[in-house]
């Protein structure tokens, strides 16, 4: 490969980057004007920059209503929706297909299983305090992805169909679990179907205060293995002769999913199909390479997201309807489609 295409190269990723983060941009500030009442796009830029500089003249409503509500709303959209389009551009290179998520492979149910148990059975650990619950959806999405990874592995691949067919049923036999502690919630019930159905509408400044750093530092730890997971889809005994500590990738590349979807999930419940969808597409449109798959397709996510959360207030106002709703109706008929795409490969 020659440099002057080395660098045309990167000029593209460059691009594919920027234009990303100025669509996400001009996105946040829409989806802080729209709601149940309209602000102008001038005050809400007034409101965002005197809670910075406290030199501008505001409408105290406005500001109210911008900086307690729609903002840790629009910041947490954009927080999940990266988290989840992060865990699926992971675990599709490391499993080598398009088809996985963290939904669709029983991550995400792992997840709010955990969280239903902390929140039905009421478990509280002194040491945790408020991020009981984190703890219990991280700990519950690790145990679940590495249940369906081996329930999956034949030899040293990872077939799809085997794949899809394992997370579906540990998925749905995780899912039962939930809905049977419904039976138990009581009084807790509301919370608990917060959790099947996943919405933005209770997010607050210490959900971003908390997921924001995880976010962060699992994107960065995502892009150190960038290059392991490029190397990893020519196949893992290809990776073993170049020099690739292939188990250890793998380890590491768990938790990273597992971390991100579970705090994703443990603050506002199954946002289904964003981790299948939106890798996907970012992978239409930039190639396989992970060293701008990743951060494209965290862009990415956080745009999708919060752009099914501007459906789901404004389709039924005043009745917001969950975006779990939202996604699931884009992602089922996407599911769906790459289905048919590869039926050839599923031949048995």
């Amino acid at each position: 490969m020659t440099l002057e295409v080395v660098a045309t190269r990167r000029r593209r990723w460059k691009l594919y980057t920027a234009s990303l983060s100025i669509a996400l941009i001009i996105t946040i500030i829409f989806s802080i004007c729209i709601g149940s009442s309209f602000i102008p796009p001038l005050e809400a830029l007034k409101s965002l920059f005197h809670c910075l500089t406290l030199s501008m003249n505001v409408n105290p409503i406005y500001e109210q209503i911008v900086l307690a509500t729609r903002l840790p709303r629009v910041l947490m959209g954009c927080i999940v929706g990266a988290s989840l389009s992060l865990a699926g551009a992971i675990l599709q290179g490391m499993f080598r297909n398009p088809m996985a998520d963290p939904y669709v492979i029983g991550v995400s149910s792992g997840a709010a299983l955990g969280a239903a148990l902390a929140i039905v059975l009421g478990l509280g650990f002194t040491a945790l305090g408020s991020a009981t619950i984190p703890a219990m959806a991280f700990l519950l999405a690790m145990i679940t992805l590495i249940v369906v990874y081996n329930l999956s592995r034949v030899g040293s691949k990872v077939p799809v169909m085997t794949l899809l067919l394992s997370g579906i049923a540990v998925s749905i036999f995780l899912s039962s679990i939930t809905s049977f502690l419904s039976l138990f919630a009581g009084e807790k019930l509301h919370g608990l179907y917060f959790w099947l159905l996943g919405s933005l509408s209770v997010a607050r400044w210490n959900h971003v205060i908390i997921t924001a750093p995880v976010l962060i530092a699992c994107s960065i730890a995502a892009m150190l293995y960038a290059r392991d997971l490029n190397i990893m889809l020519m196949g893992e005994e290809t990776a073993i002769t170049l020099g690739v500590d292939v188990e250890s990738v793998k380890l590491m590349l768990i938790i990273i999913s597992a971390l991100v979807t579970s705090i994703a999930v443990s603050f506002t419940g199954m946002i289904a199909f964003v981790g299948l969808i939106v890798p996907h597409i970012v992978r239409l449109i930039v190639g396989s390479d992970h060293r701008v798959l990743l951060p494209c397709s965290t862009l990415f996510g956080a745009l999708f997201l919060v752009v099914c959360d501007d459906i789901a207030r404004v389709a039924l106002a005043p009745t917001q309807i969950p975006v779990g709703v939202i996604t699931a109706l884009a992602g089922g008929p996407f599911f769906i489609y790459l289905l048919r795409r590869r039926k050839k490969e599923y031949t048995l």
